[in-house]
This record gives structure tokens, sequence and C-alpha cells, in this order.
């Protein structure tokens, strides 16, 4: 059995507009597997691997402005590349964002609909990870986490401290997932959560069992009779399990 990072997944107002955004921002393919639902991923891509961590965009009727717990960082190849995606970007929507994000790297922005995200300064650590360099989750104990998610998903750990801790996949592609240490830690219901999904996704039941027993719980999000299965890691940062549609 193994549970894959599939995808972030947007609570949007106007998934359509914030999708066009996003797939301007990436240079990614725009698709929708049904109404309300917008799906992004690189050309070509191959669903699912972990070259990518994809993005999907689901319509609700009020989308929740809350801190975010989860954001993209992007990465960039030169000075000069960077300063051209935050002007391309801005262009397109985005705005100067102040989070309480503190002392953090690169320019941090908001997309058109207020979720925060950053564009980094160009990185060694990020040359072959795509457009999306990192994945991050703030929270109180990244080694705490990290332990949990290691588990989960059997991705590899780069680096480890007490304020920062550093996974990806063990095949050595695709984006970091990455938990920081944040001032504030507590648990809020976030518009931005992960999608993960076992291989075969048959195993959805017992990959659940599997997860609970590492400290997951179960969280109603309102989210009625669905196909995928809300939890909780144990910070409390929401997360699905995807199952058959």
């Amino acid at each position: 059995m193994t549970l894959q990072l599939v995808q972030v997944n947007f609570k949007a107002g106007d998934e359509s507009a914030l999708g066009r955004f996003w797939a301007e921002a990436l240079g990614w393919g725009l698709s929708s597997e049904g109404p309300g639902v917008i799906n992004l991923e690189p050309v070509g891509f191959d669903w699912p691997d972990p070259s990518a961590v994809c993005v999907d965009l689901v319509r609700v009727p009020d989308p929740e402005t809350v801190r975010c717990r989860v954001h993209i960082e992007l990465a960039t190849t030169s000075d000069a590349h960077q300063a051209e995606l935050v002007a391309r970007l801005k262009e397109l929507g985005a705005t100067p964002a102040d989070a309480g994000q503190g002392d953090v790297p690169g320019t941090v922005l908001a997309d058109p609909e207020g979720n925060v995200f950053s564009v980094l300064e160009p990185r060694e650590l990020y040359r072959d990870t795509g457009p999306v360099a990192a994945v991050v989750v703030g929270c109180a104990d990244p080694r705490a986490l990290v332990r949990f998610w290691g588990e989960a998903i059997g991705w590899t750990v780069h680096e480890l401290t007490d304020d920062r801790a550093l996974l990806r996949s063990v095949k050595g592609v695709g984006p970091y997932l990455e938990f920081r240490r944040t001032p504030d830690d507590r648990a809020v219901r976030s518009r931005v959560h992960l999608d993960v999904m076992p291989d075969p996704v048959e195993d959805q039941a017992k990959e659940v069992a599997r997860l609970e027993g590492l400290g997951a719980a179960r969280a109603d999000v309102g989210q009625g009779d669905v196909p995928w299965v809300v939890l909780a890691d144990p910070e409390g940062n929401e997360f699905c399990v995807l199952g058959r549609g």
C-alpha cells in the first residue's frame, strides 16, 4: 500500500477566474472534472505522479477568510526571472500581502481571492522542482509533524530542525513539502488543504485506518456524503484521502 500527495486544494468563490490566474502563474493546463471544480496540472502530465503536486479549485458558497496555514512557494531561476514573475503576477491580479509572515524569504503576494503565496529568489535547492518549489504548512512543532507526514506518504526527510522540516518524494522529483514553525499555532479552518490518494485507490479504508493509527483524526467540515474521507493531522490541519468517485 502507498499513499501519494497528489494535489493542493483551494476553496474558491469563482473557481474559473481563480483557475485562469493559477494556470497563467504556473504555466499549466486547465480542465474540469465537473461543475464547480477546476483542475490544474502540467501539460501532458500523467496523473498522479510525484513530479508535480497538482492544484484543485473547488467552488464553495462562502469561502472562509482565515489565516492560511498552507501555502505555495514558487521557484525562480534568476533574479531577473523573479522580478519578471512578480510583475506578471501583479498584472494578472495578485497583490502585495502581509499575512503577519514576519521575516520570510521571497516576495509575498495574494492571489485574486486572497490566498497568500510566495515567489522565491533563485535557490539551488529548487532548481529542478518545476514552478512549485514547495508546499508549506505552518505548524507549532515541525519535528513532530514531519514524523506523521513522513510515515503517511513515505517521503524522504531532507532537512530537520526545530524550526523547519523538508520532505520530498523518494524519487527525488517534484516540489518539497515543508513544515515551518509559525508564531501562531492555533488550529484554524483553512481555505487550502492537501489531498492524498491511495495506490490502489481501493485501499482507501485501509489507508484511513493506518493514518488514524499514526495520529490522524476524523474531521467534519460539512462534507456530507462524498467519496473522500476528511482527516486532520496531529496539529489539526485538515486533509482529504481521496477515493473512487
